[in-house]
């Protein structure tokens, strides 16, 4: 019985054509014969259904087909015939049913805008393309619109909205502002889908004037821009933290519909401080793996390629720190139709039965409709053969007149899929189309198959025969296939020989022959076998194989599996491979395979390298050098070199370096040549004309280098033209009349000979000049004179010698000089953005003014004065430089309220033009400084006197200040805060009404018309009574302090050493101790104990010029301590003073001398009243006491003790002067610094020396900060 069976999928490659299995007829994919047979039209090329046009260029719509014989072509347009003849813009191709419409000479996009369909058409049936919608691209402009400034509370949300006109298609939308810079987005500010810009939470840096929208159209390439949008945040503290509310979508669940194989986008933006993190979940199910990505921040969604399973609600959580809020949103995925079973042509033979199939799905289900030629299937022409049932069309005895194409057209409200196929019923006699006498070459004992592909229709019967007049082939060694192939499964020696196919049918009969030759098989009769070798030792591995004597083997050998490593000791012979000097890398798998075009085998076995038994020390060296240099073979451009190896020392050799010396121009250099491997000792090298050569060899192995050989004999090459011109060639003025040409010179061996000159060469560019030339030697530069200012020049250097000129060299382009520019920008405009923050435009200047190379704008501003304040200072020309040719600049760091100058100049690379003329401009107001000082004095029972001074920067008009205040208790808890505005033209304020012994805190500002400007805070405290003034030295009625306090720590500096004194409030009978340390330095605190109560101590053995700094701690308090303050040492004349006036025994010394002088004064009385003299005036002079000088107030000296201050109350159970001053933003136990009010010293032993020079203030610290030294009176009114 014959065996018929397919080809197996690992023998496809020897099928010359494609099998459908659909078809009762298969036509092989042969070219000729393609070409002889009659075929319906086939559409190879179309434009895409949706075909959007750029109007500004010709519209070219495809449509090219197929068929024998060649179709022709016509269009509809919106369902009629489209005449093109008719419209002198329309064109068909040659041979193509292409049109191209010529908007580009007259005609108009939109004149054209409409459905277009083709039809190929032949004798055998009509093809149709899809409708083809073609529409001009559109890209409309921004419809004018007022935007207003946004004003927005900090921390409230904000959706700036773009609404770009509607394109065609619709256009991508970006954020950037009027830099060209795009806008920073993040979790808090990103971009929607809808183009929109979402600020969750804006915070003051999100103030600007240019948030701009621009719109994109890429099928035009343009870009819209919106007007720019102004966003203003103003603060307000503190910040309300919110949870967080949903921007988009809004409610709590909507609805998208989607198309199946789209990319399905979902949104969700919030609100909320902190800003909300964003989270999906789809409902029931799990977002699909693989399809799922997350963009803009996690606030997108994004699915591709969705499916109907898609299908579903999703929700987005947004959540922060104090809540969440979520969307549903429920996604439907639709689908336009799309393929199940596409028709396929089908070609008969008259008489036989096919089908046509069209199914397709979608959602909601498509509707299939069939077309003949492009018309209702139910309108076309009869065919008895055809019979139409749903998706399927049914043929039966079908004749040469049944040939038609057939169109299904699937349809929902999605869209729709249009198919062609055709039903080409043929008449053919049977065609063999495998070459006649193939030979065919196969090993014995694997399956031969020999191919007789055909063609005929009715469909031939074919029949094999061996040999010329053979029998045919049958039983069970054989295989026949439905394509025709012979296949025998198991082919023997005596299956060579000439095999002949014959195909018949009704309409005639051919034959054709072929060759079959069977081979002996490749074998290797002797494998490689393991093998155990020492280390240092030579191993071989033999194969040695049989083969076929007309087939050519090529042996490889393979080291685990890999090729061998590319090393000189692997020796690859005819039978074997030999490893030479055995490592311990070389253990493994060693594979021998031999290859034939038709067989392949292979063996292996294991390498195992073992050690070595002990061997003596071996010494190693570096090589010896070669010696015996020899030079044969000599030419004008190459010469060969060999030499003989020295002694390698036990290390191999690796390689030889070759080394030259040019004798005619670098007697004694030598240079780098080549290098050749170890095994090399010989070598062709290459040479330059016009050089003595010499040559040497360097030995180099693992140790290192040898010693260089002896050199070679001389080899002088001959002179030719030089090779190669100068490199590097500019072209750069140095004066605005002339050109400096420079170019890097040629060396030595370069030159190819004798006389090396440069010919110099150049024209202005763009003038028909002839080129002006000049020969130079031994340089590197030439100076041409009275050129134009800064023209471009070509230039070109070309090399030459005795013997002649190097190539044509190319050309570059130079500038002759620059000179300055002639003329300033025009048209300053400087446009005040807020209070620091200008913008300044020019036009640019006219390119012939420049000069040179633009480099850019200079703009000079300077301030000219304050409007706050009348008085001048020094100007300070501040310069900002604009790279290129910007026409703006913003100016930061301005002054508020005040009047400036500014000018612009251009510049280039000679310097800068003149400037324009001054344009002047003002600042707005701002907001001020903090008061310089608050002083708390004069506590009573109920009242306390507060005295402050103007900010150093106003920054405008003072409209008012603003007091607040509120109680603390014992446990520094605030009470209820109290709020005063006081007329700008105060400077002191008596609060009355007040709570008697109570702590009260105090916030102090001013303001100006634009807001509040920075506080500054005070502590004070209203008395018990007035009973204890009276008398202080009894203690009568102290009030022990709310809570312990160690404050206004300060130091007087000497070299080596300084004196730290501290103020106290808190129990009695505690211990102090002072910690200081290198200031910056992460070191531990050094502790010092302080003997007793005592309020100073002297920190000895400090390092001259350090600072350093100091605390102050009370033992047994919690590890009570002081803030820290910072000090400097210094040369003994030069170091920090200090105010000791808060110091006890200074005032009780003070209170001495001053009962001294009473009494002395008294004892004068008397004495003067007794007609007795006593020089005191004199005795004063001479023999003055700096301790005992009067001081007063504003200049040093002691005035009268005023009997006024009597009455005044003192502050009990405080050692804090009642006189004080803050520093901005210091609390209660902040450092007040008195050192800079005192000229005296102390000694090393903590005693006074020099003069008590009074109260003096220190330089406010940027304007905002003031320290003052208590008086000597308030200083002993403070001590109890």
């Amino acid at each position: 019985m014959m065996k018929k069976r397919s080809i197996p999928a690992s023998k496809a490659s020897l099928v010359l054509f494609l099998c459908q299995m659909i078809s009762a007829l298969d036509v092989p994919l042969d070219s000729k014969l393609l070409e002889e047979l009659l075929q319906p039209p086939t559409i190879t090329r179309q434009s895409p259904k949706d075909y959007i046009v750029d109007p500004r260029e010709n519209i070219v719509i495809q449509c090219e087909a197929k068929g024998k014989p060649p179709p022709s072509f016509s269009w509809t347009r919106n369902g009629t015939h489209f005449d093109i003849d008719k419209d002198a813009q329309v064109t068909m191709k040659p041979n193509s049913g292409t049109l191209v419409i010529n908007i580009m000479n007259g005609g108009k996009a939109e004149a054209y805008e409409g459905i277009y369909q083709c039809t190929a058409r032949n004798e055998r049936g009509a093809a149709i393309s899809n409708n083809i919608v073609v529409r001009p691209s559109r890209s409309p402009l921004w419809t004018k619109e007022r935007l207003e400034p946004n004003q927005v509370r900090e921390g409230d949300s904000l959706v700036l909205h773009c609404r770009p006109p509607v394109g065609l298609p619709p256009p991508i939308i970006f954020w950037m502002d009027n830099a060209f810079q795009r806008l920073p987005q993040s979790e808090r500010v990103s971009q929607g889908l809808n183009g929109d810009l979402y600020f969750s939470n804006v915070q003051p840096e999100d103030t600007r004037e240019d948030y701009i929208c621009y719109a994109r159209f890429n099928h035009t390439q343009t870009i819209q821009q919106k007007q720019p949008i102004s966003v203003k945040v103003f603060s307000t503290k503190p910040v309300t933290q919110r949870q967080p509310v949903l921007l988009t979508p809004t409610g709590s669940t909507s609805t998208k519909v989607e198309l199946r194989g789209n990319v399905l986008l979902l949104e969700c933006i919030a609100a909320g401080i902190p800003t909300p993190v964003i989270r999906w979940i789809k409902e029931g199910g799990e977002l699909p793996a693989n399809r799922t990505f997350f963009e803009n921040f996690k606030k997108t969604l994004k699915i591709i390629d969705v499916s109907e399973a898609d299908s579903g609600n999703y929700k987005c959580i947004a959540r922060n720190t104090l809540g969440s809020a979520h969307h549903v949103i429920s996604v439907t995925v639709k689908a336009a139709p799309y393929w199940i079973t596409a028709p396929r042509n089908l070609v008969l033979s008259p008489g036989e039965d096919g089908t046509l199939i069209c199914r397709a799905n979608g959602n909601p289900k498509p509707n299939i409709n069939w077309l003949a030629n492009g018309v209702p299937i139910a309108i076309a022409p009869e065919d008895p053969s055809r019979r139409v049932d749903g998706d399927t069309i049914i043929f039966s005895h079908v004749q040469e007149r049944s040939s038609s194409v057939y169109q299904c057209n699937a349809s929902n409200e999605y869209g729709y899929l249009l198919a062609n196929a055709f039903v080409n019923v043929l008449a053919e006699p049977p065609r063999i189309l495998t070459p006649a006498n193939k030979l065919y070459q196969v090993i014995a004992d694997s399956p031969a198959l020999l191919d007789c592909a055909y063609f005929g229709s009715p469909k031939p019967e074919i029949e094999w025969f061996k040999g010329v007049k053979g029998s045919t082939l049958h039983g069970n060694e054989y295989v026949f296939h439905d394509n025709g192939t012979l296949e025998i499964p198991v082919a023997q020696k005596d299956s060579t020989g000439t095999y002949t196919c014959v195909a018949r049918n009704e309409l005639g009969k051919i034959q054709n022959e072929v060759q079959l030759e069977v081979k002996d098989p490749t074998v290797i009769i002797k494998q490689p076998e393991y093998k155990v070798i020492q280390r240092y030792g030579q191993v071989s591995f033999e194969c040695i194989i049989k083969h076929d004597s007309t087939l050519l083997p090529a042996v490889i050998w393979l080291k685990d599996h890999d090729e061998l490593p590319d090393d000189e000791r692997f020796l690859v012979g005819k039978d074997n491979l030999t490893i030479m000097n055995v490592t311990d890398k070389d253990d493994g798998t060693y594979t021998c395979i031999v290859n034939t075009t038709l067989d392949s085998v292979s063996a292996s076995a294991v390498l195992t390298v073992v050690a070595a038994p002990p061997t003596p020390a071996i010494i190693y060296a570096r090589p010896n050098p070669p010696f015996d240099l020899e030079l044969t073979g000599q030419l004008e451009r190459s010469i060969e070199l060999s030499w003989i190896p020295g002694d390698e020392n036990n290390s191999p050799i690796t390689n030889f370096v070759i080394e030259y010396e040019d004798g005619l121009h670098e007697p004694g250099v030598w240079h780098y040549q080549t290098e050749v491997p170890g095994t090399q000792t010989t070598v062709q090298l290459k040479l330059s004309p016009y050089v003595n050569y010499s040559f040497r060899v360097i030995a180099v192995n693992e140790i290192g280098r040898s010693q260089p050989s002896e050199p070679s004999e001389q080899y002088l090459t001959k002179s030719a033209n030089p090779d190669e011109n100068p490199s590097n060639v500019q072209g750069i003025g140095s004066e605005p009349d002339n050109l400096v040409i420079t170019w890097k010179s040629l060396k030595g061996f370069q030159s190819n000979g004798p006389g090396l000159q440069y010919k110099v060469s150049w024209r202005q560019k763009d003038v028909d000049d002839e080129w002006t030339s000049v020969i130079v030697a031994n340089v590197s530069k030439y100076i041409v004179s009275g050129t134009p200012t800064f023209v471009p020049y070509e230039i070109k250097v070309q090399a030459l010698n005795d013997l002649g000129y190097a190539p044509e060299p190319s050309e570059v382009i130079g500038h002759s000089g620059e000179d300055l520019p002639m003329v300033a920008p025009g048209n300053v405009q400087v446009h005040v953005i807020n209070s620091t923050l200008a913008k300044v435009h020019w036009d640019p200047v006219p390119v012939k003014t420049v000069r040179g190379h633009l480099q850019g704008y200079k703009v000079y501003y300077w301030k000219i004065q304050s409007l706050s304040r009348r008085s001048r200072r020094h100007v300070e020309k501040k310069i900002l430089t604009f790279r290129g040719n910007k026409t703006f600049g913003m100016l930061p760091g301005l002054e508020p309220y005040s009047s400036y100058k500014l000018n612009v100049r251009v510049v280039n690379g000679k310097g800068e033009g003149p400037a324009s003329p001054d344009k002047v401009f003002k600042t707005p107001e701002g907001v001020p400084s903090s008061p310089s000082f608050l002083k708390i004095t004069n506590p009573t029972l109920d009242s306390l006197t507060l005295e402050w001074g103007s900010p150093t920067h106003p920054n405008g008009v003072l409209t008012s200040y603003i007091l607040k205040f509120q109680p603390i208790n014992n446990t520094h808890e605030l009470g209820p805060l109290v709020e005063i505005r006081i007329p700008a033209n105060e400077s002191s304020l008596i609060l009355k009404n007040l709570n008697y012994s109570t702590r009260y805190k105090f916030y102090f500002n001013a303001q100006t018309s634009v807001g509040s400007g920075s506080q500054i805070t005070e502590e004070a405290v209203t008395i018990m009574d007035e009973a204890g003034i009276l008398h202080p030295a009894v203690g009568a009625g102290k009030v022990q302090p709310l809570y312990p306090r160690i404050r206004n720590v300060t130091t007087a500096a000497a070299e080596t050493y300084a004196n730290i004194s501290w103020e106290y409030e808190g129990p009695d009978h505690v211990n102090f101790y002072v910690e200081y340390g290198v200031a910056g330095s992460k070191e531990d605190w050094k502790k010092e104990i302080v003997n007793g109560s005592r309020s100073f101590f002297v920190l000895k053995g400090l390092t001259p010029g350090t600072a350093y700094k100091v605390r102050v701690g009370a033992e047994g308090l919690s590890g009570f301590r002081s803030s820290e303050d910072v000090f400097e040492t210094g040369p003994a004349m030069a170091s920090r003073q200090v105010d000791i006036a808060t110091q006890g025994w200074f005032i009780g010394l003070m209170c001495a001398v001053a009962l001294l002088i009473l009494i002395l004064l008294i004892v004068c009385f008397i004495r003067r009243n007794k007609g007795g003299k006593y020089p005191v005036k004199e005795k004063e002079d001479a023999h003055a006491d700096p301790e005992i000088q009067p001081m007063k107030e504003d200049d040093g000296t002691f005035g009268e003790y005023s009997d006024a201050e009597d009455h005044k109350p003192l502050k009990k159970g405080s050692r804090t002067p009642s006189d004080r001053t803050v520093k901005k933003e210091d609390s209660d136990d902040s450092l007040v610094d008195y050192g800079e009010g005192v000229n005296g010293q102390f000694n090393e032993d903590g005693s006074f020396i020099g003069q008590y020079s009074g109260k003096k203030e220190k330089e406010p610290a940027e304007g905002n900060e003031s320290s003052e030294a208590p008086s000597p009176v308030n200083a002993m009114n403070s001590f109890v």
